[in-house]
């Protein structure tokens, strides 16, 4: 598979960068993940656009935004279709000391591509034991430090599940490993704000935008008592919850769910660029 580095496509046997650069020795770098349907990417500029966003709350330099697109614009166009795929578009702050200050060094970009499994009718999950912070530097900022995600993940295969939950320190409900959550409490359809300390996902704003419902902080507790609950994410759209913790829902998939599977698939339909 072709990968693009700075500028360069190389094959991915060939595709290299330094074992000193600040993405690779301390995680200093930001991603965005595209899903590409028959060659074509979903709400690309929407991810950039938080690209951009996650660089500069990292304090990363503004990455040239048309630069990337045409870097994503080359890998696809020098790979061979495929239905479904994942892009990864990471940033990092290029080669600098083997410690956490960064060096003078111009940013690494990177565009790859890879095959995606389309996602399953439904997710069991498993709410972890460590909080996020949502009080943290990197709180909301989608940053390629993920050994918490990979941890958290770990645990949840362990239970059976698929995905793993974080609440947050004040005890709210906060997001998956790279997913946002909704439930439905009441017949309202709920998702934790911003302000949780989640990341301001893609496919979650289009469902607030497109569905509906309201952003309220929520117990963590309350994710294995709604009626029901799906995650959004770019890999996943709109996927119902089955089981939280082991423990079926009442409704899988609900009313309110099912709505919002055939209106985002809808509306998403409409337009790459939504």
């Amino acid at each position: 598979m072709p990968v693009w580095i700075n500028g360069e496509l190389r094959p991915d046997d060939d595709a290299r960068i330094s074992v000193f650069d600040h993405g690779l020795v301390v995680g200093d770098g930001v991603f965005e993940t595209v899903k590409v349907a028959d060659g074509v990417p979903f709400a690309l500029g929407r991810h950039l656009a938080r690209l951009a966003s996650s660089a500069a709350g990292l304090g990363l330099p503004t990455p040239d935004l048309n630069w990337i697109r045409a870097g994503a614009a080359a890998v696809i166009a020098a790979t061979p279709r495929m239905p479904l795929a994942r892009m990864r578009i990471t940033l990092t702050g290029g080669v600098g000391p083997l410690g956490s200050e960064r060096g003078n060094s111009a940013v690494t970009a990177v565009v790859a591509l890879a095959e995606q499994r389309a996602p399953a009718p439904f997710v069991d999950v498993a709410v972890v034991p460590w909080p996020r912070n949502e009080l943290g530097a990197l709180a909301g900022l989608k940053t390629t430090s993920y050994a918490e995600n990979v941890r958290a993940l770990g645990y949840a295969a362990e239970r059976e599940a698929g995905e793993a939950i974080f609440g947050n320190i004040a005890g709210n409900l906060c997001e998956g490993t790279g997913t946002n959550v909704f439930v439905v409490v009441a017949g309202r359809l709920v998702t934790p704000p911003l302000s949780a300390g989640c990341l301001a996902g893609v496919t979650r704003a289009l469902v607030l935008e497109w569905v509906g419902g309201v952003e309220e902080d929520l117990p963590v507790t309350v994710l294995a008592e709604a009626d029901e609950a799906f995650l959004t994410g770019t890999t996943r759209d709109v996927q119902p919850i089955r089981k939280v913790n082991g423990s079926e829902l009442a409704a899988v998939p609900g009313p309110v769910t099912r709505k919002a599977v055939e209106v985002f698939g809808t509306r998403a339909a409409d337009s790459p660029e939504p």
